[in-house]
């Protein structure tokens, strides 16, 4: 059995960029970073962010197009994919590896919480919460949980 998935939940670095293959299919591509945070062995706190080259087809192109920004946070699945190619000026063979999306998500826009639109690979919108545009929040409770009182 073999698996390919990738899911990645960042920012944009850069706005989306929209073409058109030859066929009429559109194709947008975008950065997108991801950040990491950990203590060393010291309990310094450490950070460092990876970044991702995706690509997305169709409809959803078009809306991630017309929605997103640079700095927009997102949600993306899909999977990685290697292509090559040979250089023109130089000749030499050059590789990328990027995300090939097959479901994108958008996050909240800027500071709010509120909810985004949720496109799906046929490009339907999905419910992003309630009409008024708030989103259904779980408040966690503020002491700490006893295992031995939970039930099971």
């Amino acid at each position: 059995m073999y698996l390919n998935k990738a899911i990645l939940i960042g920012n944009l670095t850069r706005d989306p960029e929209l073409r058109s293959l030859p066929s009429g299919i559109k194709v947008c591509t975008f950065s997108l970073a991801t950040n990491r945070v950990w203590k060393d062995k010291n309990g310094v706190r450490q950070e460092s962010a990876d970044y991702h080259n995706v690509v997305v087809f169709g409809r959803q192109a078009e809306t991630v197009a017309q929605y997103m920004k640079k700095g927009s946070s997102i949600l993306v699945e899909g999977r990685m994919q290697t292509r090559s190619w040979d250089d023109k000026t130089s000749g030499e063979k050059k590789y990328r590896t990027e995300i090939v999306a097959d479901r994108t998500q958008f996050g909240p826009k800027g500071g709010n919480t509120g909810g985004g639109a949720s496109t799906t690979s046929a490009g339907s919108k999905a419910p992003a919460g309630q009409s008024n545009g708030e989103v259904d929040t779980i408040e966690y409770p503020e002491e700490d949980i006893n295992p031995e009182d939970i039930p099971f």
